[in-house]
């Protein structure tokens, strides 16, 4: 008798800690607001979430996050640089409130922590020279025009290529990106393939290039080659994260936030259409 009354009191203790942290954590939006201070959690992985050299929050998903919580009252935004497989135990454990890191949702991570809708959206795209003069949009033009795509040694394009149906033949291998663009500039290839913010950040770089629009979004075997990535919040924290879903909702694609992630490499290419963590978590 004296044992199970031991365990039902050691499971009673239990409960209420269990309790009294969900209660605590689920009032976070309000101790924020009051506090008018939160911590949020980067892996210092450019152009996502990083530091500049002298503290302060910069990258895609903090660049956002700060504008967020500002109109959500808390001015003061604190950053914690961890390692990216350190984030979601981090959140958990309290070091942060908030992951702005760019990490994709996926149903793993969702089974783990929340997630706010997704801010961006990184699928393929092509490298072209201006104007796009063989209107190449897709892998499918490359395949139907008997194109020339180029793609980096080693890298996953090579494989989405072959996978596709593209002929060897029409397949050149590059060492590196600078090889690339040099090989679409002579004409060696007609397209340059890789990440839509590769190829986005290597346009910016040369006025004789463009990233391919619109581009028609990559399918393999039924299944879209795109990541969507968004913020992640602790489990009990349904307040704070509906709160940051209604912010972002009215704030995403707008001509303020094109213009806020543009210098990291985002923009309108990047955008994550109407697709939400709901969707993405099943």
């Amino acid at each position: 008798m004296r044992g199970n009354l031991g365990k039902y009191l050691i499971s009673l203790i239990s409960f209420s800690m269990v309790f009294s942290s969900m209660f605590a954590s689920a009032n976070t939006l309000e101790k924020v607001q009051e506090a008018d201070t939160i911590t949020i959690g980067v892996a210092n992985e450019v152009p996502y979430g990083y530091t500049t050299p002298d503290g302060e929050p910069a990258g895609e998903a903090p660049s956002i996050a700060v504008h967020v919580l500002n109109n959500l009252g808390v001015a003061d935004v604190n950053v914690v640089v961890t390692e990216f497989g350190s984030l979601i135990p981090g959140l958990r454990a309290g070091r942060f409130d908030v992951i702005a890191a760019g990490m994709y949702i996926t149903p793993k991570r969702c089974e783990q922590i929340l997630f706010s809708n997704p801010t961006y959206s990184i699928g393929e795209g092509f490298l072209v020279k201006n104007g796009n003069p063989e209107a190449l949009n897709g892998y499918d033009d490359i395949k139907d025009k008997s194109a020339k795509l180029g793609v980096m040694s080693g890298s996953v394009e090579y494989g989405y290529a072959r996978d596709f149906g593209i002929p060897l033949s029409n397949i050149v291998t590059l060492p590196d990106y600078p090889s690339g663009v040099a090989a679409l500039k002579s004409g060696r290839i007609d397209a340059l393939a890789g990440t839509s913010l590769t190829m986005a950040s290597l346009a910016q770089k040369d006025t004789r290039v463009e990233l391919a629009q619109p581009f028609t979004p990559l399918m393999i075997k039924g299944k879209s080659i795109k990541g969507y990535g968004g913020f992640g919040f602790r489990p009990a924290d349904t307040a704070l994260r509906d709160a940051f879903n209604g912010e972002l909702k009215g704030f995403i694609d707008t001509e303020s936030h094109i213009a806020m992630v543009e210098t990291y490499g985002f923009g309108k290419h990047t955008s994550p259409g109407d697709m939400t963590a709901k969707k993405l978590c099943q």
